[in-house]
């Protein structure tokens, strides 16, 4: 069943895409990081956290192609086969997970995948194994939560990936992960494309992606990538609490 869009919800949605292409212009991160959380409150983990799936590779395109000349195909190479194996059991835990637990769930591997990229102090690899882990679990992470970057970030900070490098190749691989991801998620059963909004809703949110992106670029001449960084975690720890809050509650029948 479609889910119900009122107008003002309709204004976060698109609002929340705006930010987060600016951020993802800005830093390489920021689509999935702040619309997963903010369409999985307004929609529902499922129909969420597909749609976010959606926008992130329609933002990973037109992202991609502005920053075309820094991406490293190597990398992409060997990151990009692992994210089909990390998608299917995410899109297994979508199909088995009720709603409440769903809802649980993504609020606490938000948080603690950001946890994790902020305390940790992360040794340095190199390597194919870290490359296939790194692919593996930001596949499974997308799928089941909308956001990978938490495991792309791990990954480029142990193997010393240079910013410029690393923001313009993360587009072709969340291209490959949201495109993943719709597949698996839609061809096991897990997501249906009934349970989307409307399509005159989705293209409006998605046809926000543009309009971040001309602002992205102009804020990109004057704010630094790490900035955007640390707005996207902002973001992203409120949208966590909120879900893992609600989710919490519906479970133990507090809400």
């Amino acid at each position: 069943m479609p889910v119900d869009v009122g107008p003002l919800l309709l204004v976060v949605a698109a609002a929340s895409v705006i930010l987060g292409t600016v951020l993802q212009r800005v830093s390489g991160m920021g689509v999935g990081l702040v619309v997963a959380p903010t369409l999985a409150l307004l929609l529902g983990p499922v129909a969420g956290v597909l749609l976010t799936n959606l926008t992130t590779t329609v933002s990973a395109i037109l992202i991609g192609i502005t920053l075309r000349r820094d991406i490293d195909w190597h990398r992409y190479v060997r990151l990009a086969p692992l994210i089909v194996v990390g998608s299917v059991p995410g899109a297994l835990l979508v199909g088995a997970a009720d709603r409440s637990w769903l809802e649980v769930i993504i609020g606490t591997v938000l948080i603690g995948t950001l946890l994790m990229t902020a305390l940790m102090r992360i040794p340095p690899v190199s390597g194919a194994v870290p490359a296939a882990v790194a692919g593996t679990a930001g596949g499974f992470l997308n799928t089941a939560v909308g956001v990978a970057a938490p495991a792309m970030l791990v990954y480029a900070q142990a193997t010393n990936w240079q910013q410029r490098s690393f923001a313009a190749t993360l587009q072709p691989i969340f291209f490959t992960m949201g495109l993943t991801s719709v597949i698996t998620k839609v061809g096991l059963g897990a997501a249906p494309i009934s349970g989307l909004p409307p399509l005159s809703v989705i293209g409006l949110v998605v046809a926000m992606v543009p309009v971040g992106l001309l602002l992205g670029g102009l804020v990109a001449r004057r704010v630094p990538a790490e900035a955007g960084r640390k707005v996207a975690v902002v973001v992203v720890t409120a949208g966590a609490l909120l879900l893992l809050g609600r989710g919490v509650g519906s479970v133990t029948g507090v809400f």
